[in-house]
């Protein structure tokens, strides 16, 4: 009767020393999180409520940043549509994209772990250099796609310098940099289960009925992971504009972030700029929530159930 007592005593004191590990592991994340996260937030909340220029003390004015960005600011609005223009180009071409070339490089071919080098290594390289390079391939006389449409008999394109054509071509850029979701993605093939797809062409199913009701449920969580860093990375998108553009011509490629930049750096107004940094954030949290609260709807689980 004794041993029967002390047995539950045993293991609730396990699991308790079991919980303090735990919490001990997790606690430098959590720290990371707070003070590289959550108080930098803080900060820039905090900033965004001064008239500041990095120099004289802060002036507390209350919410008239976020009053002048809604009412006086010419570029904000121009702003917003290019940056969800541009994150809606490249998030829906890098995800087509990069599953694409992800089930080429899952199949048993010559050369394979070459070619999967090939189309990582441009998400390594650094971004500015290929911004550069890819200047050269837009180049309005020289350049290499106007000589291919010149060698067919069709009028050279503007790429950069044309309004209408700037954030189609800076999305192309951005596509082609979509190394690592290729890399993710063949990882989730690699572990759809071979039996589902054996008993799919056993029961008669063509290529593409097997892609559509086994490949993509099956790789519906890695989807959902890769169009979720995606949207996040593409909402923040600066570089083509400081690498090529300077955010023109006109407004058409003066993203958001790149709006910060010089409002920050240019501009010296690091308040306003801190104002129009948290209406960044905001647009990615609605971005991010209306993506969670859809997920449900078509993320598969292997159990059977949606999420």
């Amino acid at each position: 009767m004794e041993t029967v007592s002390k047995a539950p005593r045993r293991r609730s004191r396990f699991f308790l020393a079991e919980a303090r590990v735990a919490y001990l592991c997790l606690l430098p994340a959590f720290l990371g999180l707070i003070f590289l996260t959550y108080v930098p937030l803080l900060g820039v909340l905090g900033i965004s409520l001064t008239n500041w220029t990095g120099l004289a003390t802060p002036e507390f004015i209350g919410f008239d940043n976020y009053i002048k960005i809604f009412t006086t600011d010419p570029y904000i609005k121009d702003s917003i549509i290019a940056t969800i223009y541009f994150a809606i180009l490249s998030v829906i071409g890098s995800m087509i994209y990069s599953l694409f070339i992800a089930m080429l490089l899952n199949r048993k071919i010559p050369a394979r772990g070459f070619f999967r080098a090939v189309f990582y290594v441009p998400y390594v390289l650094p971004a500015v250099a290929i911004y550069v390079g890819w200047s050269w391939l837009y180049e309005a006389n020289f350049g290499f796609f106007n000589y291919l449409l010149s060698e067919v008999g069709l009028h050279k394109v503007l790429f950069i310098a044309d309004s209408s054509y700037v954030v189609p071509s800076l999305s192309l850029i951005s596509v082609w940099l979509a190394g690592n979701l290729i890399v993710i993605f063949l990882a989730g093939l690699q572990n759809v289960p071979i039996v589902y797809h054996e008993a799919a062409e056993m029961d008669g199913a063509n290529g593409w009925q097997r892609f559509l009701h086994i490949t993509l449920p099956s790789m519906s969580p890695i989807i959902f992971y890769n169009l979720l860093m995606s949207l996040i990375a593409n909402l923040q998108v600066v570089t083509p504009a400081l690498a090529l553009t300077n955010g023109g011509p006109g407004n058409a490629s003066r993203f958001m972030t790149y709006l910060m930049y010089d409002q920050a750096f240019v501009n010296y107004k690091l308040g306003y700029a801190c104002a129009t940094t948290f209406i960044i954030f905001a647009i990615l949290a609605a971005f991010t929530i209306v993506l969670f609260k859809t997920s449900n709807r078509w993320i598969y689980n292997e159990g059977g159930d949606d999420k």
